[in-house]
């Protein structure tokens, strides 16, 4: 649980994703105690947390587009709909063009994809597949 300063008065305690609903910044003065006030940036926890819902990351650590993609990369890959989740169409589209060129055997490269998917992290599976301008994102 975190304290933080904000407009002069003590707000606390409180979870991460709570105190980022606050206007903080890097120097926000921060607690875990009430005292011995440090800023955000002093703390990796809070600072990754701050940088990730930034750029549109979640920091509650869920991301049901990261599971739904990879989770669909292995079961039905070949149909692109990993790429329909998040956003990429054109990818979406040429994975069943390259699925029926390949006659199939595509989708052992969506497996693998999938795979992959599952195993990394929100932040990862962010910049790799939904921050990218990669027209299709594969490994």
């Amino acid at each position: 649980m975190y304290y933080i300063t904000f407009n002069g008065r003590s707000i606390g305690p409180m979870s991460v994703s709570q105190l980022l609903a606050y206007a903080v910044d890097e120097n926000t003065p921060v607690s875990t105690d009430g005292t011995n006030w440090q800023p955000l940036y002093t703390y990796p926890q809070l600072m990754e947390a701050y940088q990730a819902s930034k750029v549109g990351i979640p920091c509650d650590g869920s991301n049901s587009k990261r599971v739904a993609a990879g989770i669909c990369a292995i079961i039905i890959g070949t149909l692109g709909i990993q790429y329909f989740i998040i956003g990429k169409p054109v990818a979406g589209v040429l994975t069943i063009l390259l699925s029926i060129c390949t006659c199939g055997l595509w989708q052992l490269v969506t497996i693998v994809q999938g795979i992959m998917m599952l195993t990394m992290t929100d932040e990862q599976f962010y910049h790799k597949y939904v921050a990218t301008t990669a027209t299709l994102p594969l490994f």
